[in-house]
């Protein structure tokens, strides 16, 4: 990678980070309360080395066997990495993900969760999951309806090796401001109603580039940030 490259991310990651704190400022938030979660998917280890030489430590991948690659690249990096996978998850990939990640954002129906919590290895600690939300109703996405919530979170809060945190959403495509409120506020009012049976569930994971600052506006607690960060992406080695 070059200097130039190195400096790019090293910048990027500021400038990200100056707009997380300027969101938050415009809606009383303590920037504190956003975790900036770097989406590293398609993106070479020698990428995530310079923005962790930034101070970024959390990771989103989207692809099991590239993140399960890169998780073994910087294994016994200190301090430690948090590795989150955010992809859909195909069964035969679970057990990948329950033996290596850190947290699992796309949880949307049971037979997942309970493979997730039958293979996570006995001497990890549980593993952080979200249930996602098809919010925008997309036929495309995955995602279950926010009516179904409680169901599949009550099932989860059973299981004794993962730990139920909150939601996550990927709305769909939207340029006006008003409107991303309206959709991220939907997925605030859901949390809401999840903490009533699930105190500890303090996560919404929601706001990409192009719409954080108003997810961040409705309450969001993690941004998945990955092209104003590493730039544009290649997936012409992708299935």
């Amino acid at each position: 990678m070059s200097l130039s490259q190195q400096n790019a991310i090293e910048q990027n990651l500021h400038n990200v980070r100056e707009k997380i704190a300027a969101a938050a400022q415009r809606c009383g938030r303590p920037s504190e309360e956003i975790t900036l979660l770097a989406v590293s998917k398609t993106k070479p280890a020698g990428a995530v080395e310079e923005a962790i030489a930034a101070g970024q430590l959390a990771f989103g991948e989207n692809y099991v066997q590239e993140g399960v690659d890169k998780i073994a690249h910087f294994a016994g990096h200190q301090p430690a990495l948090l590795w989150h996978f955010i992809g859909p998850l195909q069964s035969n990939k679970s057990r990948l993900v329950a033996e290596n990640f850190d947290w699992c954002h796309t949880i949307d129906r049971l037979k997942i969760a309970q493979r997730l919590n039958e293979q996570r290895p006995a001497d990890l600690a549980p593993l952080q999951v979200l249930i996602q939300v098809n919010i925008s109703d997309e036929t495309s996405k995955s995602g279950i309806a926010v009516g179904e919530v409680s169901e599949l979170a009550t099932q989860i809060m059973a299981m004794p090796n993962l730990t139920l945190r909150g939601l996550m959403a990927i709305p769909a495509v939207e340029t006006d401001y008003a409107r991303q409120l309206e959709v991220f506020g939907q997925m605030r009012d859901a949390l809401k109603e999840l903490q009533k049976i699930c105190p500890q569930a303090d996560t919404l994971s929601m706001g990409m580039t192009d719409d954080m600052p108003a997810a961040i506006a409705a309450g969001s607690t993690m941004v998945r940030i990955g092209t104003a960060i590493f730039g544009a992406r290649d997936y012409s080695a992708k299935q």
